[in-house]
């Protein structure tokens, strides 16, 4: 009796777990059922068994459903397994979805797999694709830059600060390693400073803005980059300061200054060269007092020798003293024959 009351027990228990395990099971396929109906009635069937396992390798199970679902109503079929893979890489799954269709909405040709790729290598396909639909207008220079005009000299000299704006729309062949807009601003900004500078004279450019707009658009400046250009507008365009001019006075005043230095350089070489001049006079005369100094001694020696007599000597005295007086009424204008 005992040993079959146990026997019952142990039925028991086994049905409670047993149930409990299903409770459980049901209630953790449960949240699955409605994905499944709501994929099925879309007509986007997704295999029960592919909703589980999407739980096990971490995927959104509503997000893959919903995206296949909204893909399924535009015409296409994206499988379970690419909106998984994708959303296994790191990538936008709803976005990916929406430019794909939005795409085939506009009748331009994007696959799925263009579109991953796009996408993870960071671009935004959806804006992507909307740029595409609807051509945006880019400022040059870019409001994010700290100049407001693109500025450039005319062949006269005249500085013009112009500003202009770029249409262009996405190029989806080249989104993946093409040039971003920065590219775009940077080579029409470059184009309009080639074709101001190589205009005759700042008028011809204010009469005829257009003409910058047509030669830029020629260059072809849109290559490698993920846009096309559409059109390039002359915003405007402004008179700027005459440049020509000032460096012109910025030259003549830099001649100036090294004409003065110039002149400074042979002034003082002058002054130098006098004062060697000088020097050498002093020079000269202390050498003639030193033989004036001699000549009292060769007298002597005349005298002690007997080669000079006293008279020789009276004789020289007097010539010397005749010589001056003569010296001194020729120097004097207020005689009368004087420098005569």
């Amino acid at each position: 009796m005992t040993h079959l009351l146990s026997m019952s027990e142990v039925w028991i228990g086994a049905i409670i777990v047993g149930g409990v395990i299903l409770l459980i099971l049901f209630l953790f396929a449960f949240q699955y059922i409605g994905l499944w109906v709501q994929a099925w009635v879309s007509g986007a069937s997704v295999r029960f068994i592919d909703l589980i396992m999407m739980r096990f390798r971490k995927v959104k199970p509503r997000l893959i459903v919903e995206n296949r679902i909204t893909a399924k109503k535009a015409d296409i079929d994206i499988t379970t397994e690419q909106l998984e893979s994708h959303y296994l890489a790191g990538g936008h799954v709803t976005a990916v979805t929406r430019a794909v269709i939005a795409a085939k909405k506009a009748k331009i040709d994007l696959e799925w797999n263009i579109a991953t790729a796009i996408d993870l290598a960071g671009r935004d396909i959806l804006e992507a694709v909307r740029t595409s639909v609807n051509p945006k207008v880019i400022d040059c220079p870019s409001v994010e830059s700290n100049r407001s005009t693109i500025d450039a000299v005319a062949s006269d000299g005249i500085k013009l600060c112009a500003r202009a704006r770029v249409t262009v729309r996405t190029n989806i062949a080249r989104l993946v390693g093409g040039a971003t807009e920065e590219t775009i601003v940077a080579r029409v900004g470059e184009g309009i400073v080639s074709t101001i500078g190589s205009a005759k004279n700042h008028l011809a450019v204010l009469e005829n803005p257009d003409e910058i707009s047509r030669t830029v658009l020629e260059k072809g400046l849109d290559a490698g980059t993920a846009y096309e250009i559409l059109s390039i507008d002359i915003a405007d365009i402004d008179v700027g300061e005459n440049i020509g001019a000032r460096l012109q006075a910025d030259q003549a005043s830099a001649d100036t200054k090294r004409y003065q230095a110039t002149a400074e350089q042979r002034r003082a070489m002058a002054v130098a060269l006098e004062a060697e001049h000088k020097a050498e006079v002093e020079k000269n005369k202390a050498l003639v007092v030193l033989a004036e100094a001699e000549v009292p001694k060769a007298m002597a020696d005349a005298f002690r020798s007997g080669n000079m007599g006293i008279m020789d000597y009276y004789r020289m005295k007097n010539l010397v003293a005749d010589t001056d007086m003569r010296q001194s009424i020729a120097s004097d204008p207020d005689l009368p024959g004087a420098n005569s």
